[in-house]
């Protein structure tokens, strides 16, 4: 069920699925129910139906005798029966049954329960192992094909003592679907989806190694910014102040000659380019501080 092998020291073989060891009949068994007393054998796989039925007939004889003794009980009651050692027996049988009737019955119905679910007595107590989890109802196939797992496919024979199982004992359907082992679960065995705005459900991908170190390395995106901001200030210092300082000399008063024009012009260019140079010997190479210049 959950994809290991199973192996029995005792019996040194391989246990398939839903098999157990009897410590009482010390072998392996079948689809182990348990052992019961009053038979002195093991109910598992071979026998269970023989079993439903000798719980079924065993109640059904029960009540037929209580229906049938109990007018001669209620005479015993009210002494309408001659005095003999027969009253006795009569008040006997009709306990005897009665007390039996009623055990049978919750023993034959709790039975029929386990058939309803596809489970033994002990998958009841110990819910089964599969590769994602515990489920009780890993084995239910729906009612209808619950009840052919244990009394076959043909109707006639179901109240008969003849074997009619389907199976082989050591391989069971199972009501599970295989899942994707690279789906994240969760610790109780339900898988984690993403739901859309249209309430459709998809498996959530865990993150690739790259991704997650991208978003994780928040540091590095922080450096990088910083430094590209200071990148910036500098240009704005050492390139856009001149250039805005020639601009300004242009406005120059018509009362100048041409002259004193051109001079101060070939100064400020002059200095614009002393500039430049400076800021390129000072600040490190890029490809956008080179692209801005």
């Amino acid at each position: 069920m959950s994809g290991a092998i199973r192996y029995c020291d005792r019996c040194q073989l391989v246990k398939p699925d839903r098999c157990h060891h009897c410590s009482v009949c010390d072998k392996c068994i079948l689809k182990m129910d348990h052992h019961c007393p009053w038979v002195n054998n093991c109910v598992g796989f071979s026998n269970y139906k023989f079993f439903l039925l000798f719980l079924a007939y065993s109640l059904f004889y029960c009540l037929f005798i209580v229906a049938t003794d109990l007018q001669y009980f209620i005479k015993f009651w009210t002494n309408g029966l001659p005095d003999t050692q027969a009253k006795f027996h009569i008040m006997f049988l009709f306990f005897a049954a009665a007390m039996f009737s009623v055990s049978l019955s919750s023993l034959f119905g709790y039975h029929c329960w386990l058939v309803c679910k596809n489970r033994s007595t002990l998958e009841a107590f110990r819910s089964p192992v599969f590769r994602h989890g515990t489920d009780k109802n890993g084995f239910s196939l729906g009612f209808s094909k619950n009840l052919r797992q244990v009394f076959g496919d043909e109707r006639k024979y179901w109240l008969l003592p003849v074997f009619t199982s389907l199976g082989d004992g050591c391989s069971f359907p199972t009501c599970l679907v295989n899942q994707d082992p690279e789906q994240a679960t969760t610790p109780s065995g339900t898988n984690i989806v993403a739901k859309s705005a249209d309430n459709h459900q998809f498996p959530a991908k865990p993150l690739r190694e790259s991704q997650s170190h991208l978003l994780t390395d928040s540091q590095s995106w922080t450096e990088s910014s910083c430094s590209e901001e200071k990148g910036k200030l500098e240009l704005q210092q050492f390139v856009v102040a001149p250039v805005q300082n020639y601009q300004k000399t242009q406005s120059v008063p018509r009362k100048h000659s041409l002259h004193h024009y051109s001079t101060s012009t070939s100064l400020n260019c002059s200095h614009l380019t002393g500039r430049v140079h400076q800021f390129m010997l000072l600040a490190p190479t890029s490809d956008s501080l080179i692209s801005v210049v």
